[in-house]
């Protein structure tokens, strides 16, 4: 059969991933602190760009209506009732300066390190890449090959990128792309890396095995040579990411607040203070416009103006969206707000997607490393999404948090001579009308940190022998 060659011509749709559309669907994503060394980052490259606090925007979207122009999410019905406890109002004076400590965040610091490390132009772009793929370790989580594809470079740039920021960042070992290579480089910076302790380090599933015989062959050491080894080993961070989280951590801004409203039912507001405004300096535009006769430096200036006029749109519509999403959570969750944990309803991503015409993973990206002050308290946007537990008699389905804590609430109840084992657990809550499986109910358990009814009971002994 011969071959041939010919042109054809096929239509066909496909999505291309442009820099700004990848940077849209991050700034979705990003917190607050996240996002305010996003734009310091930028406004330190655009010299058209000034960054200010933004001002307030209210859901203007009530029960029942759309468009209500009170600018109030007038969620009626138990959500109006007076004996709640009060939160923030919108008079409520408070800065993020009032919540937040000097610590930096894990990506602020990254992003920092990243600059340091590098210099302007595709190096820089790769190193602002490398530290937004950071997972809470502070590993890279992103592979190097999408990171290559993403900025338009040659993979081995990347790598020389990668390993010029791994030399210098601070703590040792962030920027890693596994735990044997966080170990490797915090020991290179030690001066203490070695063909054997290498070798321990590229065998670290035999370390976990604690096949110590085997180690012992493989690098020729006797007992007391490889016991110096691991306890060198030992002293390394496998995690240096997490110096950034925990206790005295940065402290939560809220992105959201919910406020009762004089009217009953809810208001729902960004909180202003997590708002900037991103202004276009048009009179540094305008002066150095025209008095500037280098072709090459005009088309600078308006590259900048328009990535400057792309950010604040950017901005605009993630402000919204959020403001989107949290007024439809709000809607759902009334009972939440009126009663607490036991009137939470079952929510999922995609009922809140459909519900307000936007896709799954968009609605993923902006309840992200969002919070929401309420009055019941801030909590993690995520929080508010509850998987559904079946009913006995086929009524309203319950949420999985609202059964977390009625289980609490037994577990709490509970006296020497009546410890609840699992199995009596879902035998009660069976007869309160939830179904749910002995082994849901030991998840549930474990899930708040509540040890066994066998643990509980010596608890409870020794306690009463020491009282």
């Amino acid at each position: 059969m011969a071959l041939s060659a010919k042109l054809q011509m096929r239509q066909s749709q496909s999505l291309v991933m442009t820099p700004q559309l990848l940077q849209s669907i991050r700034l979705l994503q990003y917190g607050h602190s996240e996002l305010k060394a996003f734009l310091e980052a930028e406004a330190e490259r655009n010299p058209l760009l000034s960054i200010q606090s933004g001002t307030t925007v209210s859901s203007d979207q009530s029960r029942g209506t759309n468009g209500a122009s009170n600018g109030h999410a007038g969620f009626s019905g138990a959500g109006s009732s007076s004996q709640r406890p009060r939160g923030l109002t919108s008079t409520s004076d408070f800065t993020v300066e009032d919540f937040a400590d000097d610590r930096s965040s894990l990506f602020a610091h990254a992003l920092e390190e990243a600059r340091d490390a590098t210099r302007f132009g595709p190096e820089r772009a790769v190193g602002e890449s490398l530290a937004d793929s950071l997972d809470a370790s502070g590993y890279v989580g992103t592979p190097i090959e999408s990171i290559a594809v993403e900025q338009g470079v040659a993979v081995s740039f990347v790598e020389e990128v990668l390993a010029r920021i791994q030399a210098e960042a601070s703590p040792a070992g962030l920027f890693a792309r596994d735990l044997k290579e966080c170990l490797a480089i915090q020991l290179k910076r030690q001066n203490r890396y070695d063909p054997v302790i290498g070798a321990v380090i590229d065998n670290l599933d035999l370390l976990a095995r604690r096949d110590f015989a085997a180690l012992r062959r493989l690098t020729g050491e006797d007992e007391s040579g490889l016991l110096e080894i691991l306890t060198e080993i030992r002293a390394l961070d496998p995690k240096p990411g997490h110096a950034f989280d925990g206790e005295g951590g940065e402290a939560i801004v809220p992105d959201v607040v919910v406020t009762e409203d004089p009217d009953g039912g809810w208001q729902v507001e960004l909180n202003p203070e997590t708002l900037p405004r991103v202004l276009i300096d048009k009179t540094y535009l305008n002066r150095v416009g025209t008095g500037s006769s280098d072709g090459a430096e005009k088309a600078f200036l308006g590259e900048c103006q328009q990535s400057a006029g792309w950010l604040a749109r950017a901005l605009e519509q993630r402000a919204k969206t959020i403001l989107k999403v949290a007024t439809e959570i709000v809607k759902r969750q009334d009972g939440f707000l009126a009663s607490g944990v036991t009137g939470m309803k079952p929510m999922t991503l995609l009922t809140v997607a459909e519900a307000i015409g936007m896709h799954e993973s968009t609605v993923s990206r902006v309840t992200a490393m969002k919070f929401m002050a309420t009055p019941r308290g801030t909590f993690e946007m995520r929080f508010f999404f509850t998987q559904a537990i079946a009913a006995t008699c086929g009524g309203d389905a319950h949420s999985a948090e609202s059964v977390k804590h009625r289980i609490k609430q037994m577990i709490d109840a509970e006296t020497l001579g009546h410890v609840l084992s699992d199995d009596d657990i879902a035998a009660i809550l069976k007869k309160e009308g939830i179904d749910l499986a002995r082994r849901t109910v030991a998840k549930y358990r474990e899930a708040l940190s509540i040890p066994s009814s066998i643990q509980r009971r010596r608890e409870l002994n020794a306690r009463r022998l020491a009282s």
